[in-house]
């Protein structure tokens, strides 16, 4: 398999329940070694994706295939090759971490020897293995996500399916949990299909990103693609960072065609807010270094995901609005 494999392929996948369609034509592609992340609010479609693929639930149209495979008709051998994490993880209480993950192992035919150590090392990775022994009735809920993380792993899949993997985890463990991840994808070549809610966490660990509203996929591809396509035909706003008095540099900047206006910041008055074309950016910098001035910052707004996230939504939402009156 080469290093930009498609691992999972859907083609107008849907789900609907009577009433309400829960997922819409969705057409994805996840390759080898990459973090893709599913976001978007509770309801929107990202847990009945997953369960479609993992073929826990049949679609009601279109095609969805993972390493190949039919979910829907070959269940098993997916989940030999797929690790999941669901956002509420069972364990049997009574028994230790230890010992349920050596329970997975056995399911999953892993020689006793191999899964020993393999678990082992598993419980540390997940910052585990002091409570290896501990039964699991007595973790919190943060430590049950990160033994799910553990269990997901055992069977070293190809592929990995994680649903909300940083519930009730302290921002420590989130820290851990998300280099993990990052680990996992980049460096063994594992692929790895993300869902969350938590806009900062997807944008920190996540190579590219599908948005869910209301079942709909609005959107798709990397924070910056994202950013663009938003910002396509438009003025973008640059926030340049001087050091002393930035009055100085205002009608150097405005000077430069394109530039719209030259503000300074009221929260921060070394920034200066410029809106200016997209194609005048690299001019308005060259000016300003023709004059000896050298910005300690230079920042697009509106690259953040939970700004570009709220702009995809507020469209996605006016948009439903007109068909509806229509």
């Amino acid at each position: 398999m080469t290093a930009d494999a498609v691992v999972i392929r859907t083609v107008g996948l849907s789900k609907v329940y009577p009433g309400h369609v829960a997922v819409r034509s969705l057409d994805l592609e996840v390759r080898r070694g990459e973090v893709f992340g599913l976001l978007g609010p509770n309801g929107a479609g990202k847990t009945t994706t997953i369960l479609m693929l993992l073929g826990l639930t049949e679609p009601t149209g279109g095609t969805a295939e993972v390493l190949g495979l039919d979910p829907a008709r070959n269940p098993l051998k997916v989940k030999r090759h797929v690790g999941y994490l669901p956002d509420n993880v069972g364990f049997y209480g009574s028994l230790s971490a230890r010992e349920n993950l050596r329970y997975t192992a056995r399911l999953n035919g892993i020689p006793e020897k191999v899964a020993d150590a393999r678990i082992a090392d598993l419980l540390r990775t997940v910052g585990l293995a002091d409570a290896g022994e501990r039964p699991v009735e007595a973790y919190s809920r943060g430590m049950r996500q990160r033994l799910g993380l553990a269990d997901a792993l055992v069977k070293s899949p190809s592929v990995i399916i994680l649903d909300e993997p940083t519930t009730s985890i302290d921002p420590v463990g989130v820290v851990e949990v998300l280099d993990l991840v990052r680990s996992l994808a980049h460096d063994q070549g594992v692929s790895v299909l993300l869902s969350s809610h938590l806009l900062h966490q997807v944008q920190q660990v996540c190579d590219r990103i599908a948005i869910f509203v209301s079942g709909d996929v609005v959107a798709m591809g990397t924070v910056a693609e994202l950013a663009a396509r938003q910002q396509r035909g438009a003025n973008v706003v640059v926030e340049i960072g001087l050091e002393g008095d930035p009055s100085v540099a205002v009608p150097i900047v405005a000077a430069v065609p394109g530039v719209a206006s030259v503000d300074r910041d009221p929260q921060d008055h070394r920034l200066l807010v410029v809106t200016l074309a997209p194609e005048a950016r690299a001019t308005a910098l060259s000016a300003l270094l023709g004059a000896g001035i050298v910005p300690w910052l230079v920042r697009d707004r509106g690259m953040e995901l939970d700004e570009i996230y709220q702009r995809y939504f507020a469209a996605s939402a006016a948009a439903s609005g007109t068909e509806e009156a229509a």
